[in-house]
């Protein structure tokens, strides 16, 4: 429930309509309980004493309070519909910004299905708790209070009989109320699994297809669906039966006011009026019970739910700025240095990636990273940008610690190509100037043709501005590396990242990439994570990483003369023995 308190803060926008609807709801409640009396009085004091003219002035009344209480259900249902939609679209807007504000490290703990649920499920499962205890979850508890305050009213010795009933009703709901929360959390976590499959199947689904795994697949589907299909029956077939265990409570209830209502009735002590209106008090009294009854797995639902959601929002990104942090100061030729460096996944030493990493990239220099696959070569360029921090050491950039600067300005003078290239949808031309969205077309077509992409954008239907569809599906991957780096590059960067950027393009194009790179990143400093050693022969300085360590750093020609591991690169992919040490890059 604690949870849902932290969430209230998302109603303060709209507390006024929030009132507003409680207020006519409450009028709704006063009518409502009305009526029973006016069946009282038109049964004692118009049918039993053949008083027509009365029995026609309680009808009209009872039809104006009716078509009263109508009017103002539907006002109450309206502003509880304003305000649960206007939550949820602020919630979905705070959750969307906190994931935005994540660190890399907070992102690999909650992955993509989860956040999405949240976004869509979980919120949805908080409007609806908003919208029902502005409606009928607050209702029914107010018409059951003032039912049982008029039982007492109309008769006190019935009423005493109910008092037992009543609260035999209560512990039953309050018992599955109880027992719903640890369901309906089992209910959403299989949620939480089957999204995250249907997502990874969906954006793999090319893969899929490439090697028929589809019945493969269809399996993890169909048992992750089980699962959830199987969750889901439990939690309705634990709640069904507590409409049956209600409805003896009010059948039993119903039994013994007719039986002591009668012997009172033929005593002389109550009147028939007066009966038939306890019935409809004790039938609107133990009604709304049932109704929060069913209305308890909304409730209980809201609860997880909200403590999913305030996981999210309650999540610190791992790197954060300090209090005051000074910005970078601009430099066109920075310097970048790692003392000492060591980092590990979350923090656990057994997940180890790097250790004890010393390295300087002075001003304008390139600097290539070469390594076997999970050598942590995307790693070592993930802390430049902060997207982790580094778990010991320090990275300087012109003598200042990264974790000591805003992350926002640090980014600002950084330019990364990743290793996955992501496009989004929209035209070739804003995925270009994604980091800079004013930029004019002279500086978009500048940076394609730096990136190779000038020409093959020129031979799109509508050019610069043909539609990138989801995901880039509609270009192949060489041209959505070069779109990548061309967007990198319009940024003007003072350090570029270039993460295996150009793996899917043709060596000749790569080639021109490269010469066109010395141009435009003349005099800032680029580090160039790569596959192929083609990539790098130019480089003005080559690190060799292995499991993490340092193996080696220099020139082609050095590395050449002084490390195996360079060596064995060199031969098995340009087949020549590394004898050719006169080449120098």
């Amino acid at each position: 429930m604690g949870h849902v308190l932290k969430l209230l803060p998302f109603l303060k926008p709209y507390w006024k309509k929030s009132a507003l609807s409680l207020v006519l709801l409450v009028v709704v409640v006063i009518l409502d309980l009305a009526i029973p009396r006016l069946v009282q009085h038109i049964i004692d004091q118009g049918i039993l004493a053949n008083d027509m003219e009365e029995v026609w002035r309680t009808f009209l009344l009872m039809l104006v309070i009716s078509a009263a209480s109508t009017l103002l259900a539907i006002g109450n249902n309206n502003f509880s519909v304003q305000v649960g939609e206007g939550m949820a679209r602020d919630l979905r807007e705070a959750l969307f910004l906190k994931i935005q504000s994540l660190s890399y490290g907070n992102l690999d703990r909650l992955n993509t299905g989860q956040l999405l649920v949240r976004l869509s499920s979980d919120t949805g499962a908080m409007q609806r708790v908003v919208q029902v205890s502005l409606r009928i979850g607050t209702r029914a508890p107010l018409i059951m209070v003032g039912s049982v305050l008029l039982m007492f009213v109309t008769d006190r010795h019935l009423a005493l009989i109910m008092v037992p009933l009543l609260l035999v009703t209560s512990g039953i709901i309050v018992f599955f109320i109880a027992r719903m929360r640890p369901l309906f959390l089992a209910m959403q976590e299989k949620l939480d699994r089957l999204n995250t499959v249907l997502q990874q199947n969906i954006a793999g689904v090319r893969v899929v297809k490439a090697f028929v795994r589809a019945g493969h697949e269809a399996s993890r589907f169909e048992a992750a669906n089980e699962d959830l299909t199987a969750r889901s029956i439990r939690v309705v077939e634990f709640m069904s039966a507590m409409g049956p265990a209600l409805s003896a409570c009010i059948n039993a209830g119903i039994v013994v006011v007719i039986w002591a209502g009668g012997l009172q009735a033929v005593r002389g002590e109550a009147t028939l009026g007066e009966l038939v209106a306890f019935v409809n008090y004790l039938q609107t009294a133990i009604g709304p019970l049932m109704i929060m009854a069913m209305l308890a797995n909304v409730w209980a639902a809201g609860i997880v739910s909200a403590g999913r959601l305030d996981e999210v929002l309650d999540t610190q990104p791992q790197v954060q700025d300090l209090p005051n942090a000074p910005a970078l100061a601009a430099s066109a030729r920075p310097r970048v240095v790692f003392e000492r460096v060591g980092f590990h996944y979350h923090g656990a030493k057994e997940t180890l990636v790097l250790e004890d990493i010393d390295l300087v990239a002075e001003p304008g220099q390139t600097v290539a990273i070469l390594g076997a696959t999970g050598a942590g070569k995307s790693t070592l360029i993930n802390l430049i940008p902060r997207f982790y921090d580094p778990t010991a050491g320090r990275i300087l950039i012109d003598g200042q610690d990264l974790r000591h600067l805003r992350q926002d300005l640090l980014l600002d003078l950084i330019g990364v190509v990743p290793q996955e290239t992501v496009l989004f949808s929209g035209s070739v031309r804003d995925n270009i100037r994604y980091g800079r969205p004013f930029a004019g077309d002279e500086e978009v077509v500048a940076a394609a043709r730096a990136a190779q992409a000038h020409d093959f954008v020129l031979d799109l239907p509508q050019g610069y501005n043909t539609r990138v569809e989801e995901r880039g599906v509609n270009l192949s991957g060489g041209q959505k590396q070069r779109l990548a780096i061309a967007r990198a590059l319009l940024i003007r960067p003072a350090i570029l990242i270039l993460d295996d950027s150009t793996s899917a393009v043709d060596v000749e194009t790569e080639t021109r990439i490269q010469e066109a790179l010395e141009t435009w990143m003349r005099g800032h400093t680029c580090f160039v994570v790569a596959q192929r050693i083609s990539t790098v022969l130019k480089a003005d300085k080559i690190v060799v990483l292995d499991r993490g360590l340092l193996a080696a750093e220099g020139t082609h020609r050095q590395l050449l003369q002084s490390s195996p591991i360079y060596q064995e690169i060199y031969a098995s992919q340009l087949g020549a023995a590394p004898n050719g040490a006169g080449r120098d890059g």
